[in-house]
C-alpha cells in the first residue's frame, strides 16, 4: 500500500477515536451540569400533586360526587385550577367535568349498570380532590344507606370486615384504569387462621376493564375455603399493573348494605375512629397478618375521656387470624374511638349495626394542621365524629356547595375526647365538607356519619376521613452516571 494512504488512514482512525472521546466527555459534562443537587442519602422533597385518578365502583345505581378543595386550603392563589373529568372506565364521553377550586360535581346513576366510573384530574385541582359514591335504597334486598370513597389504584390493599357466614354477599370490585392488562392475587385471614388455597390467584383484569368477584362463591373468590369465615381480612395484591379495589357487603333479609373502607398498612399503633352513638352491635375486628402472635393494649376514647375497658384492656390475638371484640358494654351507646397499641403490626376494622342497617369502619391516620380532609357528599342528616387522641384540637368544618364554601363551623375537642358535631341537612344540590385542623391544633381523627329514618327503620353509613393527598414525596437523586441511561 502507498505509504501516504497508510498515513491518511491512520489519521482518520485517530480522528474518529478523538471525536468519540469528545462526545462522551460532552455527554458526561452535560449530565454533571444538569443533575439534581439532591444527595442520594438525603430526605428527598415533597412536590404538589398535579395528577390524580380515582375509581367509583358504580354498578348499583348511585350518586357520584366529586369535591375540590378551596383555593385557600391548597395555597393555590394565582394558579390555574386545571380540570377533573368523570368518565365511564371503559371509555366514552365525560359524564361531567369540574374546573374550579372549591367546586363540586354531581352525577346520579339512575339504575344499576355494568361499568365503574373513573375520575381523572390534571393541574392544581388534582391536589386534595375527593370523590365518593352514595347509595340509598329504602326497600328490597339492597335496603340501606351505603357510602364509599372512590378508590385510588394501588398494588397492595387490605380490607377488614365480615365474611360469607355473616353476609349474604361479599363482592370485590376491581377496576383497571390503565392500557396494560393487570393481574391480581387474593389471600385472606379469618377467625380460624389463614385461608390456605390456591384459588384467587392470577385473576386477570383487562385494560380499562371492571370485574366483580363474589367472595366464597367462585374459584376467583377463594372458593369453598372462605365460605365458613364469619370475619375476614382480605388482601388484594396486583402481580401485574395496578387496580382500584372496593368491597361491598349485603346482609341477608334486607338488613343492610355498605362498603368496607380500605385499611391502612399494618402498624403497631392504630386509632379506629367513628364508633357511632346509639343502640346496636359494635364490634372491633383485629387482624394479625404476620407469623407471630400480637399482644395488644386496648383503650376507648369517648366523650368523657380515655379509659381501658374492664376485662378488655388487653387482647392476645393469634397470628394469621381475625379476632372480634364486642364493644357494646364498654361504650354504653356513646360515640368513641378505639386506640390500639401492639407489639406486632396489625390491622383493625369496625363492624356496626343500627336500626335496619350496617356500617363499617377502619383505622385512619390523623388530620394535622396545614392539612385537611374532604367529604364529597353530605345530603342526609350528617354527624362528624372527631377524636383528639394527643392534646386538644381545634377544627374548622366548612360545608361546600356548587357555588363554593358555606359558613364554617369551628369546633374544639378537649384532649383524649370524642365529640359528635351535628350538621343540618343541606337544602338543594349539596356537595360535601372540608375538615381542617386550625394552626396550633393537636392531631384529630374524623369520620362522617350519614343517617336517615328513625328507630328500627333507621339507615346509616360511616365514612372515615383520611388526610387529603396534596403532595407526593420525590426520592433523592444521586450523583451517578446512571442518570445517563
Amino acid at each position: 500500500m502507498n505509504p501516504e494512504k497508510i498515513v491518511r488512514l491512520l489519521g482518520m482512525r485517530y480522528a474518529t477515536a478523538a471525536l468519540v472521546l469528545l462526545a462522551v466527555a460532552a455527554l458526561y459534562g452535560a449530565a454533571a451540569l444538569s443533575r439534581p443537587a439532591a444527595d442520594a442519602t438525603g430526605p428527598g422533597r415533597d412536590a404538589p400533586v398535579t395528577s390524580a385518578v380515582a375509581v367509583c365502583p358504580g354498578k348499583e345505581g348511585a350518586r357520584l360526587t366529586v369535591q375540590s378543595a378551596s383555593q385557600d386550603l391548597l395555597e393555590a392563589k394565582g394558579k390555574q385550577p386545571g380540570r377533573a373529568d368523570l368518565y365511564p372506565t371503559r371509555g366514552g364521553a365525560p359524564a361531567g367535568s369540574l374546573a374550579s377550586f372549591g367546586g363540586g360535581l354531581l352525577k346520579d346513576l339512575p339504575e344499576p349498570g355494568d361499568d365503574s366510573y373513573t375520575v381523572r384530574a390534571q393541574g392544581a385541582l388534582a391536589a386534595g380532590l375527593e370523590a365518593g359514591q352514595t347509595t340509598h335504597w329504602p326497600g328490597g334486598e339492597d335496603r340501606g344507606l351505603a357510602g364509599v370513597r372512590c378508590a385510588r389504584p394501588g398494588t397492595d390493599q387490605w380490607f377488614v370486615g365480615p365474611g360469607p357466614v355473616a353476609a349474604e354477599s361479599v363482592q370485590l370490585h376491581l377496576a383497571n384504569v390503565d392500557r396494560q392488562p393487570a393481574a391480581v392475587d387474593l389471600t385472606a385471614l379469618s377467625g380460624d387462621g389463614p385461608l390456605d388455597t390456591t384459588d384467587g390467584r392470577g385473576i386477570p383484569v383487562p385494560p380499562y376493564g371492571t370485574k366483580v368477584i363474589e367472595i366464597g362463591k367462585s374459584a376467583e373468590g377463594l372458593g369453598d375455603t372462605v365460605r365458613t369465615a364469619s370475619d375476614l381480612a382480605l388482601r388484594v395484591r396486583a402481580t401485574a399493573g395496578r387496580v382500584a379495589a372496593s368491597v361491598r357487603v349485603r346482609i341477608a333479609g334486607g338488613k343492610g348494605i355498605d362498603w368496607v373502607p380500605l385499611s391502612p398498612s399494618p402498624a403497631t399503633s392504630l386509632i379506629v375512629p367513628g364508633v357511632p352513638a346509639g343502640e346496636g352491635r359494635r364490634r372491633l375486628l383485629v387482624a394479625v397478618p404476620g407469623e407471630e402472635n400480637a399482644g395488644i393494649k386496648v383503650q376507648v376514647i369517648g366523650p368523657d375521656g380515655a379509659f381501658a375497658p374492664e376485662g378488655q384492656d388487653t387482647l392476645d390475638a393469634p397470628a394469621g387470624t381475625v379476632t372480634a371484640v364486642d364493644l357494646d358494654r364498654a361504650l354504653s351507646g356513646k360515640p368513641a374511638a378505639v386506640r390500639l397499641v401492639s407489639d406486632r403490626p396489625i390491622l383493625a376494622g369496625l363492624d356496626a349495626q343500627k336500626g335496619a342497617d350496617v356500617a363499617y369502619g377502619t383505622a385512619t391516620p390523623p388530620l394535622a394542621p396545614g392539612g385537611f380532609g374532604a367529604v364529597s357528599d353530605n345530603r342526609f342528616d350528617t354527624t362528624v365524629t372527631l377524636t383528639a387522641p394527643h392534646g386538644p384540637a381545634d377544627v374548622r368544618i366548612t360545608p361546600m356547595t356548587a357555588q363554593g364554601p358555606g359558613a364554617p363551623k369551628d369546633v374544639r375537642i378537649p384532649s383524649e375526647r370524642t365529640v359528635d358535631v351535628r350538621l343540618p341537612a343541606p337544602s338543594g344540590a349539596n356537595q360535601g365538607l372540608l375538615i381542617a385542623p386550625r394552626p396550633g391544633s393537636g392531631p384529630v381523627h374524623a369520620v362522617r356519619v350519614q343517617s336517615t329514618g328513625k328507630d328500627d327503620k333507621a339507615l346509616f353509613t360511616t365514612l372515615p376521613v383520611p388526610p387529603a393527598v396534596t403532595t407526593v414525596h420525590l426520592p433523592p437523586v444521586g450523583d451517578t452516571q446512571g442518570v445517563l441511561y
